[in-house]
């Protein structure tokens, strides 16, 4: 009924357009409900309590299907691990890799005798990794476990809940303000909260492909990503034309909140935030909004920008961003900007020559900041790059391992195959495609010095001419483009597809669009566009109610188990029998599970944002290679562990891709193996290391112990005295 309603003063105006203006300006804003004309012009209590309902009904359907969403998270947890009724080991062998580094930071800060103290020992950590004291908070982002654990505290939580479950509450609840952000944004945009019910209907059922929570739940982004979802809701309104001053004033303190925040949650968020910051870009470059809004956001990306490089101990990485060097080169060059808004030759020109400026100084302020500011931030990423798009072959182990992570890959077509079957995909390229024509049309309008309605009505039939809708679609189009080239990008895209998809099928404004191109006759346009706005969503939200709804509730019946008894008899080994100060080496995934259920010292972390780590990594994986019993006695002895453990599951390795095996990607990168057609092996005096250690025959006894093995894991003892005896 909201498009019926919110349509009304569209068709009376084209009734009566013969009215004074006073009065067209009150058909504009009057309420939604068809009723006699004549009593609502009279009762403006009426009209006030029409908008009240409206608003009050939206927003407590946006926070429901934020809370059940959540319930929805919560319940679905349980059900797949059993949390409740097992034992804390067994629940924290449930994170896994970087996700049990994570956690067991937050348990180390609720051990601590003070806040100050466990903040310092995070910052100057020596008993995670081996010979290396690290700024844990600064290099892994432990800002969200550093409020958790204050909030834990603070609230006097620990007689009424355990730290767990407070933690994966607290992840579950922001997943709850994520659907809601994506809710209020798809309802801004369509102006029915219609939009934001299809939006969260479609998030949930696609949630493999919109989210990682069901697999590691501290991970960053499921901490950054929803204040980015608040901050990218705040923006909408804040873009939209002539909205109440409260509002906007709101609207700006709320994203420069979120915006804050959102770079304090993840050492990748400046990277999304450049994304933004050219789509803003590039709306202000064609003359579609306000530039003094546009000026203002990039104030707030400079002002987040210092204050996160001091609180995060003076980050480099903020200052060789791509952001800064972005917006810094937009400031400078506001006054040339100004003199290119006008439709002449010269100004055509001058715009052409305005991108080209733009370009030239952030490329240029981005050389110098990395000349005089020393960072070894991200340096990998620029080689991975290379190496994906094929600018360098390369043997290293660490890129080629990179690239055949499933994330790091190519879309597979079953994404798309999902997407298509939840009718999502279908959908999105169809209002996609009906907004960037649109836009188009705009944008050679104004370049030809065309000036844009202040009030666009639906009889216009310019969706392009509104800069939120502008925004999105440069946004969506930066970050599918991205998506198609890395999987792992999906969980930023497809939450964004579900919200644009179900902005245009609820909007009035895209069919009649999309009619105006068709010069439909038959049927009136403004009555045809009202009717599709409410029939397609409802029967979309029936047909996936029918197809998807006994599916869900399905999952959420079913009792699964996550069994793992050999890790669970390992750590409980660890722990009986292995000395405190022991140091332990193995694969980074397995050493994070060590740290978090033992506390125990490791070698090496499952940690990819340090080039360090990464050749540590490198080098304890040796342990899979065709490599000697001394050479690999020599790797370990260097980082002082004292036990080494070997997985059953990575040394017999037979079901990934072929050539993305960790010994294949080894034996690459030692010369023992040569990638061409029909594999040619080179000759290696030294069987594989995993595999001969087993036998235990001379010189392997020599230089290491076994002392516990069960199915899936081998610990051997490094022997600090060599005996050569056979």
């Amino acid at each position: 009924m909201e498009e019926e309603e919110g349509s009304s003063p569209e068709l009376r105006e084209r009734k009566k357009s013969s009215c004074p203006e006073n009065e067209q300006i009150a058909l504009q804003t009057l309420p939604e409900k068809t009723r006699d004309i004549s009593t609502m012009k009279r009762s403006p209590k009426y009209i006030l309590f029409q908008r009240f309902a409206k608003l009050f009904l939206g927003c407590l359907a946006a926070v429901t299907s934020g809370m059940m969403y959540a319930l929805y998270l919560s319940t679905y947890h349980e059900r797949r691990f059993w949390f409740s009724s097992r034992q804390e080991l067994e629940r924290e062998i449930t994170f896994q890799g970087d996700s049990a580094i994570y956690y067991s930071f937050y348990k180390e800060m609720l051990k601590a005798p003070s806040f100050e103290r466990g903040v310092y020992e995070l910052t100057h950590n020596n008993k995670t990794v081996s010979l290396k004291t690290i700024n844990a908070v600064q290099q892994m982002t432990l800002y969200p476990e550093l409020i958790a654990s204050v909030l834990y505290q603070a609230t006097g939580s620990e007689e009424v809940i355990e730290p767990v479950y407070f933690y994966i509450g607290i992840v579950f609840g922001l997943q709850g303000i994520y659907v809601t952000a994506l809710f209020v944004t798809s309802w801004v945009m369509s102006g029915t909260w219609l939009a934001g019910m299809l939006t969260v209907a479609w998030f949930i059922i696609n949630r493999v492909d919109t989210t990682r929570i069901e697999y590691s739940i501290p991970l960053r982004e499921n901490w950054a990503l929803p204040y980015f979802a608040c901050q990218v809701a705040a923006l909408t309104g804040y873009l939209k034309n002539n909205i109440n001053t409260s509002v906007e004033r709101f609207c700006y303190l709320l994203v420069s909140a979120s915006t804050y925040t959102f770079m304090m949650m993840w050492e990748y968020s400046h990277y999304l935030l450049f994304l933004q910051a050219i789509s803003l870009f590039l709306l202000d470059s064609f003359s579609l909004m306000q530039a003094d809004k546009v000026h203002e956001v990039y104030k707030i990306y400079l002002l987040s920008l210092f204050l996160g490089y001091l609180l995060q101990f003076e980050n480099p990485a903020l200052l060789v961003s791509p952001l800064l060097s972005l917006v810094a080169s937009l400031m400078l060059a506001k006054c040339l900007q100004l003199n290119v808004k006008k439709g002449t030759r010269i100004a055509r020109m001058m715009k052409v020559m305005y991108f080209y400026l733009i370009f030239t100084l952030t490329v240029m302020l981005n050389v110098i900041m990395k000349m005089f500011v020393p960072h070894k931030e991200n340096g990998h990423m620029l080689k991975f790059l290379e190496a994906k798009f094929g600018l360098n072959m390369t043997k290293n182990f660490t890129m080629n391992w990179l690239l055949c992570q499933e994330s790091l890959q190519a879309p597979s077509q079953d994404f798309f195959l999902r997407l298509t079957q939840s009718s999502l995909l279908p959908f999105y390229i169809l209002v996609l495609i009906i907004c960037l024509f649109s836009v188009i049309q705009v944008i050679f309008r104004r370049i030809n010095g065309k000036p844009l309605k202040e009030i666009v009505t639906l009889e216009d039939g310019r969706i392009g001419e509104r800069p939120e809708i502008v925004y999105h679609v440069i946004h969506t189009i930066l970050l599918g483009s991205l998506a198609m080239v890395l999987e792992g990008m999906k969980y930023l895209w497809t939450p964004y597809v579900c919200m644009l998809a179900a902005f245009g099928v609820c909007s009035p404004e895209l069919w009649m669009t999309l009619f105006k191109w068709l010069r439909l006759r038959a049927v009136h346009p403004i009555f045809l566009a009202l009717i599709l706005s409410m029939a397609v969503p409802t029967i979309i939200g029936f047909s996936l109610w029918k197809e998807f709804f006994p599916r869900i509730m399905t999952e959420l019946s079913e009792l699964q188990e996550f069994y793992d008894p050999d890790t669970v008899e390992l750590m409980t080994w660890i722990k009986r029998q292995a000395p405190v100060a022991a140091v332990f080496a193995g694969s980074p995934q397995l050493m994070g599970v060590i740290k978090l259920c033992t506390g125990w010292m490791v070698t090496n972390l499952p940690l990819y944002n340090d080039e360090d780590l990464l050749k540590r990594n490198e080098n304890i994986y040796q342990i899979y290679s065709k490599r000697s019993a001394e050479d690999i006695y020599k790797i370990l002895t260097s980082y002082k562990a004292n036990y080494l453990i070997v997985e059953d599951a990575i040394c017999n390795e037979v079901g990934t891709m072929r050539g993305c095996r960790v010994k294949d990607l080894l034996d690459i990168a030692n010369g023992h193996v040569v990638c061409e057609e029909g594999d040619s092996f080179t000759y290696s005096k030294y069987g594989r290391f995993c595999h001969e250690i087993k036998i235990n025959y001379s010189p392997y006894v020599n230089y290491f112990t076994r002392v516990y093995w069960n199915r899936s894991y081998f610990v051997y003892k490094i022997n600090t005295v060599i005996s050569f005896q056979s």
